[in-house]
């Protein structure tokens, strides 16, 4: 089991010991040397001195690397989906499913397509005066980029951020959450075995207090932070104050507007596991669903049923359905929501109380009788809480479903291609799925990230990818001409020319064609514009 930070390729202890736990049962399972600031800044320099040479790779060379790094985690699969259920807590099966199946396909993806998302771009010049030019974009590497991953997903998140990072020529800092460092520490294992140079992939257990080293360092191009939003606007704040990019995913309080034409069985079986997969524990959980009242009551009794036969236990059975939740203060927050609902009229027809004894369980509850003025209907639960409210028809729905700080994710349900089109372009999110939910995360070429609090940027895909890269516009002149036409001295001649320029070019009728008669009779047309070059591309002067 990797239980160090890895440095420049090498295992790297610190001062700091770091105490990672199973939720399940308590049990302590390692105690990792975790760096304090100076590490982090080492973990940089590493990084900085292998980006030069890294950056200068082929396309070929980065995906023969991800494809080995592929084919580490294909063969080590159930290992580490058994770490990720006794650090994290969700059941093995699911965090094949959920964690390692988008990893996978996310290195697939990388490793044979890099070539064609990274290459450059020609673009034909549209200003006539530059058509001559050779032009297009380049797609080059930032230099060394900052991932702060979260515990929630501890290997598809990571996985999807530093993939991405290094097929576009990024030497990466990752740091791992504390609750779940062990599996973290393993990605990076996997990936110094399979080859990647000294520097180019860093993993470092920080404590919080010690992050912020990373984020201020001036070597880091770019920060990729996923967690809470009151973390994420500290992290943006202190990249605003060096000017530095970041790219923040900061969850989301997801809503799902059923129609009445549902189908009532999918959709009862799409909200239950939108809403309790992970033990709720996902940006993009269902945790508010607007259900037009046509069938609000048929579909909440099916909800509850399925509900209700839910298995919630140890991670590593293979019956379970929920695990724990990965760590205490969440399941404090998630019951603190629950029991204010409660308080202040709300119904759970299913769960609702804290569990006694050993694990950080908490059972799937089913709220009814919920407010919008809640806690449990504004702020992020993060825990298997699923409320439901009649509606008195689709607008209504998408009203409600809209008025939320958050903008992550959103689901329609319905078996209307017209209204599935309605709301896919009416409800405010960065991603809108009909008739499932949270799966969008699990395609590689689909772009992730939402609006207002729910954070900036995207991550997966080509945007994905082109938010690591410098996007550089280049032209190429042969250079063979004494001077062009913009170049001094502004003489009479001069004035003629460019007073004549702007109606020749963006005219119409007979002002263009007294325009262009006006330019052509200047001396600096005549002597410095490209003629051949202006004719062969006659068609931009009369569009």
């Amino acid at each position: 089991m990797q239980s160090a930070s890895i440095i420049g390729n090498r295992d790297t202890d610190g001062p700091e010991p770091l105490v990672t736990s199973n939720p399940s049962t308590g049990e302590v399972l390692a105690t990792v040397r975790a760096l304090d600031a100076a590490g982090a800044r080492a973990a940089v320099e590493a990084a900085s001195a292998a980006f030069p040479s890294y950056s200068r790779t082929t396309f070929q060379e980065r995906q023969r690397l991800l494809a080995r790094w592929l084919s580490i985690m294909v063969d080590e699969r159930l290992a580490l989906a058994e770490l990720v259920a006794r650090e994290n807590g969700k059941p093995v099966s699911e965090a094949l499913l959920v964690d390692v199946f988008p990893a996978c396909d996310a290195l697939a993806y990388l490793a044979r397509h890099t070539h064609r998302l990274l290459r450059f771009e020609p673009v034909r010049p549209r200003q006539v005066l530059f058509a001559h030019w050779k032009a297009g974009y380049r797609f080059d590497p930032l230099g060394v980029v900052a991932v702060i991953a979260p515990w929630n997903y501890p290997v598809a998140i990571p996985v999807i951020e530093v993939a991405a990072a290094l097929a576009a020529g990024n030497t990466v800092v990752f740091k791992p959450a504390s609750a779940t460092v062990l599996t973290g520490l393993a990605l990076a294992d996997m990936a110094r075995r399979a080859g990647f140079p000294p520097g180019v992939f860093n993993a470092v257990a920080l404590p919080g207090r010690a992050t912020d080293a990373l984020v201020d360092d001036p070597r880091v191009a770019k920060v990729l932070f996923t967690g809470s939003v009151e973390v994420g606007r500290r992290v943006a704040q202190r990249c605003a104050a060096r000017l530095a990019p970041c790219q923040l995913e900061l969850g989301g309080k997801d809503a799902a507007v059923v129609a009445a034409d549902a189908h009532l069985e999918r959709t009862a079986r799409g909200l239950v596991w939108g809403a309790f997969m992970n033990s709720g524990q996902t940006c993009a959980s269902i945790e508010r669903v607007y259900v037009e009242e046509k069938v609000f009551e048929p579909l909440l009794a099916r909800v509850v049923e399925l509900t209700r036969g839910l298995k919630v236990g140890d991670p590593l059975a293979a019956d379970t359905d929920l695990g724990p939740m990965t760590t205490a203060e969440q399941r404090e927050e998630v019951h603190r929501q629950v029991a204010g609902a409660i308080a202040g009229g709300a119904r759970a027809l299913t769960g609702g109380t804290l569990p006694e004894g050993v694990g950080l369980y908490y059972p799937p509850t089913v709220l009814v009788d919920v407010h919008d003025e809640m806690d449990v209907m504004r702020e992020e639960t993060f825990g298997p809480v699923l409320p439901l409210v009649p509606v008195a028809d689709l607008d209504e729905g998408v009203r409600r479903a809209n008025a939320s700080r958050f903008g992550l994710t959103a689901s329609v349900w319905t078996r209307s291609r017209a209204t599935a089109l309605r709301l896919q372009r009416e409800l405010e999110a960065g991603v809108v799925t009909v008739n499932d939910h949270v799966v969008a995360f699990g395609e590689v070429t689909g772009s992730w990230g939402g609006l207002r609090d729910s954070g900036i940027g995207r991550s997966h895909g080509r945007y994905g990818l082109l938010e690591l890269c410098n996007i550089k516009y280049v032209t190429l002149d042969d250079g063979t001409d004494q001077a062009m036409p913009w170049y001094y001295p502004y003489d009479e001649d001069f004035g003629r020319f460019i007073r004549a320029g702007i109606p020749a070019l963006y005219g119409v009728g007979r002002q263009k064609i007294a325009a262009l008669v006006d330019l052509v009779r200047t001396r600096r047309f005549r002597w410095r514009a490209r003629l051949g070059s202006i004719v062969a591309n006659a068609d931009r002067l009369f569009p």
